[in-house]
């Protein structure tokens, strides 16, 4: 079904594995071809409650494949950069939460992708930067926009202007990262924090992210606004009955995505 990527479900959670190990899992056309036709079929099923993004073997994705870019003309590099926002793009709009299991390089495009995702966590053998400019280039699947808002703008500057490539400790000081672990614990410690958001009410989960993403574009006021009227739409559910219900009655609740 795909080409470059490999997609299953398991007790709610969907596996996507970027598989091009051969070029260190580097996004070309295809591979944000079939992560845009996954990420579709994944909105559409409700069975899919986290979905954990990885990379095959020693990388997690190296950036964006250079040989091809190399032979873009500025109309069909800006497609491709239209193509990779939109994939970024729908993974942070996306209301299933999605987590960066970084096993690897996370370089160029492979740092946009996990900025994308909601939650990242590294092996501390991952690696992240954005090289673009030592290849003439800016970072294009939205580095220049999400990294200033999770580590900074000066410190964004940094690390775009000198093209640094930094050690999972020190993504994790800097906030790029929220958990740094042994490599061989990266995938347990992955779906271990899928499992439990995955067990909680995902109507609300997809509430809360629509509220934190859109809600820190704003003024404390309106997001104050937002943050209300998200509530009342909780309140209207069968996960908030089910919830309280089992809260009182001290049981663990049923969820039903309703």
């Amino acid at each position: 079904m795909y080409k470059t990527i490999k997609f299953e479900i398991k007790d709610g959670i969907g596996y996507i594995t970027i598989n091009r190990p051969e070029a260190l899992n580097a996004l070309n056309m295809d591979v944000l071809k079939d992560l845009k036709k996954c990420l579709t079929e994944i909105a559409a099923k409700d069975a899919v409650k986290v979905v954990i993004l990885t990379g095959e073997g020693r990388s997690f994705v190296a950036g964006a494949d250079i040989v091809q870019m190399k032979k873009l003309t500025p109309v069909k590099g800006r497609e491709m950069m239209q193509l990779g926002h939109e994939v970024m793009n729908t993974i942070e709009q996306m209301e299933k939460p999605f987590i960066a299991a970084v096993n690897g390089f996370a370089l160029g495009g492979g740092c946009e992708l996990a900025m994308a995702c909601d939650i990242r966590i590294a092996s501390e053998k991952a690696k992240f930067g954005q090289p673009e400019v030592g290849l003439g280039i800016i970072p294009g699947f939205g580095g220049t926009q999400r990294l200033p808002r999770l580590v900074g703008k000066g410190m964004a500057k940094y690390l775009i202007y000198t093209a640094d490539i930094i050690p999972a400790d020190e993504a994790l000081r800097i906030g790029l990262v929220e958990k740094v672990v042994a490599p061989e614990a990266l995938m347990d410690e992955a779906e271990a924090l899928a499992k439990k958001i995955a067990s909680k009410a995902p109507i609300a989960i997809g509430i809360a992210k629509t509220a934190i993403n859109n809600g820190t574009e704003m003024d404390i006021k309106s997001a104050s606004k937002l943050e209300i009227e998200q509530e009342a739409v909780c309140f209207a559910t069968k996960d908030k009955a089910e919830g309280m219900a089992a809260f009182v009655e001290k049981r663990t609740p049923a969820f039903k995505n309703k």
